[in-house]
């Protein structure tokens, strides 16, 4: 049985250079995407912190299950963010579209998430430790100082290691859901990107970092409302970076409206080639002679009595 070969996968695109102050920029397109449909998103946000605490909650796995089906969820997001951009409506189950489509590859990437994580927290805990270990070994005052600076030491590689780690994950759910990259090579183009573009990050970082602490103050509800808008964000950070560099979809037309209503205008305006007239005829002149208006009769005696006609 034949089967159809499979399309290739589209080119990994490149980033592009993006302005520090666009990071503002995407946070006013995530609210301006959450203000379309504040009901449904808030619905999805509710729904995304339910199964990611269900998962968290289950017993010997749920500390591994809940990074893993994070970039699923996140593209699910994106799914209902690239929709509202579009025109169309925000389906409630467009949290799920990365099931549907990419759950494969999404899966990957979380469990590369997953493994970053104790790749990281292993290396903080050696470092922290050998250190740890060495103080006591010394003792004394000394040994409490190079304890506590290993200690201290170990705290930055774990936040240096979970800063790249988060580098890769910024990007990887929205190039494998929405151009179809290969998970690994999404992680490594989203690094490339954010270190690209690393004053815009830098700018974005600081910003949610405020917006968290926002958002937590009233019982922590406005998380309901902050995770749309940073998946609206983060769909314009991907479609400024990434999008001007992506091939155009094979159905979108060739000139947009204004363009084409400009191609007429000038296409009205252009003269026309005169038509070919046929070589007069000699049968011209006579046409011209005979509709021609009759000459005028020449004065003369006027008609008489005997002039006139016999009457019967």
């Amino acid at each position: 049985m034949n089967h159809a070969p499979r399309p290739p996968h589209p080119p990994a695109p490149a980033p592009g250079d993006v302005a520090p102050g666009h990071a503002l920029n995407w946070l006013a397109e995530g609210w301006r995407l959450f203000m379309k449909a504040p009901g449904p998103w808030v619905i999805q946000a509710l729904i995304f912190f339910v199964i990611i605490a269900a998962l968290g909650m289950l017993p010997f796995l749920g500390w591994a299950a809940a990074p893993i089906a994070l970039p699923v969820l996140v593209a699910g997001m994106l799914s209902g963010a690239q929709a509202l951009d579009r025109g169309e409506p925000l389906r409630i189950d467009a949290l799920f579209d990365g099931i549907r489509r990419h759950a494969g590859n999404l899966l990957l990437v979380g469990a590369f998430h997953l493994l970053g994580l104790l790749l990281a927290a292993m290396m903080a805990a050696a470092v922290g430790g050998s250190a740890a270990l060495t103080g006591m070994a010394v003792g004394a005052m000394a040994g409490a100082g190079m304890a506590a600076g290993g200690m201290m030491l170990g705290v930055v590689v774990f936040t240096v290691l979970w800063a790249l780690l988060m580098m890769a994950m910024w990007f990887a759910p929205a190039l494998v859901m929405l151009h179809e990259v290969a998970p690994l090579d999404a992680m490594k183009l989203s690094v490339r990107a954010c270190f690209h573009n690393l004053l815009a990050f830098i700018v974005l970082a600081a910003l949610l970092y405020v917006l968290v602490w926002v958002a937590m103050i009233p019982a922590g509800l406005g998380m309901l409302v902050l995770v749309p808008v940073i998946a609206g964000a983060l769909y314009a950070a991907w479609k400024e970076t990434f999008s001007p560099l992506l091939p155009a979809p094979a159905a979108a037309p060739d000139h947009t409206p204004d363009e084409a209503s400009a191609q007429e205008s000038t296409c009205d305006t252009t003269p026309a080639s005169p038509a070919l007239l046929p070589p007069p005829s000699d049968n011209t002149t006579d046409d011209v002679g005979t509709n021609a208006a009759p000459p005028a009769p020449e004065p003369g005696p006027s008609p008489g009595p005997a002039d006139e006609p016999p009457k019967p």
